[in-house]
């Protein structure tokens, strides 16, 4: 049983930066950012694989996932935040068959208790 604690999250105005962290017991080869707000969809930020990380077009540009403590903290530094990134982040962690498929949230196993980013104009 791997087990995620998420931290870094908190109140900025428009245009401010957070780093999010998601510290893991053991290492995944999987590991992923996933926001969620009240009566939506569960969405994918940023996943890592090792090889490579892929992002949400919303995450492009402003925000880098990043992995470090040997690979098992996961971080997402978020950069020119909009309050349309006001949401409860998520990490995950697992093992995909298809890591090409990270930002999709039905494949991970470990989920985290999330972390509130809130955004103010």
């Amino acid at each position: 049983q791997v087990q995620l604690v998420e931290s870094g999250g908190g109140s900025v105005q428009a245009g401010g930066s957070l780093t999010l962290s998601c510290s893991a017991s053991e290492y995944t080869y999987n590991m992923a950012w996933f926001r969620q707000a009240p009566g939506k969809e569960r969405e994918g930020v940023a996943a890592d694989y090792g090889e490579d990380t892929l992002y949400a077009d919303s995450a492009k540009g402003r925000f880098t996932a990043y992995r470090g403590n040997a690979g098992k903290t996961l971080y997402l530094e978020m950069n020119n935040l909009k309050p349309e990134d006001t949401d409860m982040y998520y990490c995950a962690a697992g093992f995909l068959i298809n890591p090409r498929l990270g930002l999709f949230p039905g494949g991970y196993k470990y989920w985290g208790q999330g972390t509130q980013v809130t955004v103010s104009s």
